[in-house]
């Protein structure tokens, strides 16, 4: 080695070091603070070999090529990497809408998770705060894209079952993977964890079903049932109040998270060799730039699924609501909730938690209300009425989460139970065929107490 690459490599073991030393606050706890979705995200990344790049033999291209390897074969799902251009190929060469749905479906994937890992990249260099802002908000930044672009479509039922989907498969089915796959590697073997997050959590969620049931309740108390003009303009009104409760519940959520209690988020199951320390491996303009690059991506891409799951849908023989509810979710967050079963079978629940009930209490209180808002600037009419279905399933789930986490511990049958929820839901939806005509509508059509329920079942 020569005597220039040794001085290059003590300048970036002492970077690195200064970094370290930069990231560790008082009493030796993390700066970043890192959060359990960035350490669940982590699980599926792999280091780089830096060797490959010495390898080039024209030094000036080293750089670029090390900031490209690390970008896009720094995770292990990169081998869904080629399923971005094929979907864009697929869509203009006109292969099939049923294609571009897929393939879209796939690309996504790898996306979602580099966009955390870039989130984590910039927030060494910013802080724990503005680094716990990006994260809230680029932590579920395919749902909020995938709603975005199915709002300014009008598809409204596509919008409210992607987002309860989402917080459906966080409670239910990540959870109750997690716990049961950790169950049973661990069993008998204690399983314990920190009810302190959980209780935080389930009492936003519990927030969130009632700002999402009120209107719904009020559209049954004052029209029986029945839509009407006088009953969905007070239920429009009253779930955009709703909306800002729920937005200024989550704002304080954030400052009691990043401000007044971070000891309460920060995951306490830490390797004592520092395996799950964060290092910066790309530059901060690096990472702007790539995390814009990667957005525009997971937009172009989101924007295919919105389009195409009409057809996905008639071709599949599945109800769009049923698409929207249980795939789209799966697809959206499969890194970070790939990551939380991992973590479950190190015996590492305060992680799997808080990336799980961390993911439904970001879409329950910021995402479905920014929604509602972003809507009513555009002139569309989407309230928080999800329907009796939808809401009644939303409920259940809240309230069976929060009494299996009551007791601070965990067993393989919590898993079974959740996850045998999830099933019931699932094959709810699977049964129900709503009419085309709902997916690009607000739901008005829907009548459920009085009578027989206005939806064609298979």
């Amino acid at each position: 080695m020569s005597t220039m690459e040794s001085g290059l490599l003590r300048k970036h073991a002492s970077d690195a070091g200064g970094l370290r030393a930069a990231r560790t606050g008082p009493h030796g706890h993390s700066a970043t603070a890192r959060t359990a979705h960035s350490m669940s995200a982590s699980a599926l990344r792999k280091k780089s070999d830096a060797s490959l790049v010495r390898k080039v033999p024209f030094a000036p291209l080293r750089p670029l090529l090390a900031n490209l390897q690390e970008v896009f074969l720094g995770t292990k799902l990169a081998v869904l990497f080629p399923a971005v251009p094929l979907a864009i190929a697929a869509r203009y060469a006109h292969f099939g809408q049923v294609w571009v749905f897929a393939l879209s479906l796939l690309g996504l994937i790898p996306l979602a998770e580099r966009v955390s890992f870039l989130t984590e990249q910039i927030a060494i260099y910013t802080g724990p705060t503005v680094g716990g802002l990006l994260n809230a908000t680029c932590g579920n930044a395919t749902e909020l894209i995938i709603a975005l672009f199915a709002l300014m479509q009008g598809k409204i039922e596509v919008v409210k079952c992607s987002l309860l989907g989402s917080v459906l498969s966080n409670l239910l089915l990540v959870l109750g993977t997690s716990l049961f796959c950790g169950g049973i590697v661990n069993l008998g073997v204690d399983q314990p964890y920190d009810r302190k997050q959980a209780d935080v959590n389930t009492g936003l969620l519990i927030l969130g079903v009632l700002c999402q049931s009120l209107p719904l309740m009020l559209r049954y108390a004052v029209g029986a049932g029945e839509h009407s003009v006088a009953a969905d303009t007070t239920g429009l009104v009253l779930s955009r109040a709703c909306s800002i409760v729920m937005l200024l519940a989550y704002v304080a959520y954030l400052f009691f998270q990043l401000k007044t209690h971070t000891q309460l988020f920060e995951p306490q199951d830490i390797d004592e060799d520092g395996e799950d320390q964060e290092e910066a491996v790309i530059g901060f303009g690096s990472g702007l730039f790539w995390l814009a690059f990667k957005t525009v991506l997971i937009a172009i891409l989101s924007e295919f699924v919105v389009g195409t799951i009409e057809p996905t849908s008639q071709s599949w023989g599945l109800s769009v609501s049923f698409i929207s509810i249980i795939l789209l979710p799966i697809v959206g967050n499969a890194a970070e909730h790939a990551g939380a079963i991992i973590f479950a079978l190190k015996n590492k629940l305060d992680i799997t938690l808080g990336v799980a009930l961390g993911s439904a209490t970001q879409i329950s209180m910021f995402v479905v209300p920014l929604s509602v808002i972003v809507a009513w600037i555009a002139g569309i009419q989407m309230d928080l009425d999800f329907k009796l279905i939808e809401t009644g399933s939303l409920f259940v789930s809240v309230i069976v989460t929060s009494f299996t986490l009551q007791d601070g511990t965990s067993h393989y049958l919590k898993g079974i139970l959740l996850l045998l929820c999830y099933i019931v839901i699932g094959a709810c939806f699977f049964v129900t065929r709503q009419p085309s005509s709902h997916a690009n509508g607000n739901g008005a059509g829907l009548a459920v107490p009085t009578g027989t329920l206005n939806a064609q079942v298979a």
